[in-house]
């Protein structure tokens, strides 16, 4: 049975992104990106808002052949993966493998992991607080980085009181950690 899982890369202090949007801080060396690519490997489709899927989009570009080899992994994967979209603003979506969605709509994105053979991914904290609030999110994983931002995108958006079972922990020689639970 298919899975919703939320992954995200984040400070100590619980962000994606710092005040001013920006999340460089984040950047993965090498063996927590190919942590990030072991657990990618997993996922059959991706569920992204659209400034997640802005971002994601280079995926779409990164040349395999003068890449580093876990970012020319993780393209490749990227690649690979159905994706939906959920925007009001974007007019299409420029990568491949990819649908445009007006509306995040739980009933339906429970029909999609009910009928998924590979786990769905949600990218983003907003999309993934809008899962997290329908009561749709399986597990969820974060790669804290050792970095506190002070403000920002929060990682994790409850509406109330959720309670996380730990499934997993890992540390990294670069100080980042990854925590896995089941809602």
């Amino acid at each position: 049975m298919a899975k919703l899982i939320y992954a995200a890369i984040c400070s100590i202090d619980g962000y994606t992104e710092d005040a001013a949007g920006k999340f460089d801080w984040a950047r993965p060396d090498d063996q927590v990106h190919a942590a990030v690519n072991e657990l990618e490997r997993t996922i059959g489709t991706y569920l992204y808002g659209r400034r997640m899927y802005e971002t994601m989009r280079f995926w779409e570009t990164v040349d395999p052949t003068s890449a580093p080899p876990v970012a020319a992994e993780y393209a490749e994967v990227w690649r690979a993966t159905d994706k939906v979209v959920y925007s009001r603003t974007l007019d299409a979506v420029s990568s491949e493998r990819t649908r445009l969605e007006r509306d995040f709509d739980p009933d339906a994105v429970r029909a999609l992991v009910a009928a998924a053979d590979r786990d769905v991914s949600v990218g983003g904290a907003t999309i993934a607080g809008a899962a997290l609030a329908a009561g749709l999110l399986d597990e969820c994983h974060l790669f804290v980085v050792p970095v506190a931002v002070g403000g920002g995108l929060p990682a994790i958006q409850p509406h109330g009181l959720v309670g996380f079972e730990l499934l997993d922990l890992r540390r990294f020689d670069n100080g980042t950690v990854h925590v896995s639970y089941r809602l």
